[in-house]
């Protein structure tokens, strides 16, 4: 093996790794990265207004799937090839429907109320 395929199987590694982590394939990364991640993302524009919170929340959950899915896949294809390979816009749509799905069960958890805006938790 040269050192140019070496190169992309370790950065794939890493792509990869940080993709599973970020995406819905972990059954643990709602709870403790995407949600939190979210949360993080959409808490400056709920300072600017609270309306704002919820939906920048679901734009930053979306966000995190997507770009997990992304970087599995990148990632993957960078393992297991001996040279930089693309996404096609098949991979980008399936990934964003599936991100979608994993939103609506976002903007279910806001809907009955477990996920709020960090102040309303201790009106």
């Amino acid at each position: 093996m040269d050192k140019q395929t070496n190169k992309f199987k370790i950065r794939g590694g890493i792509l990869a790794t940080l993709g599973y982590l970020l995406s819905p394939a972990s059954w643990y990364n709602d709870l403790l990265i995407n949600i939190p991640l979210a949360y993080l993302f959409a808490f400056p524009f709920g300072l600017i207004s609270e309306k704002l919170f919820t939906p920048f929340m679901i734009i930053g959950y979306w966000l995190t799937n997507i770009a997990g899915f992304m970087l599995m896949h990148y990632g993957v294809k960078n393992m297991t090839s001996n040279n930089k390979s693309s996404y096609s816009r098949k991979e980008i749509t399936k990934d964003i429907l599936i991100s979608i799905l994993y939103t609506l069960f976002v903007v279910l958890l806001v809907k009955v109320g477990w996920l709020k805006f960090p102040f309303e938790y201790f009106r």
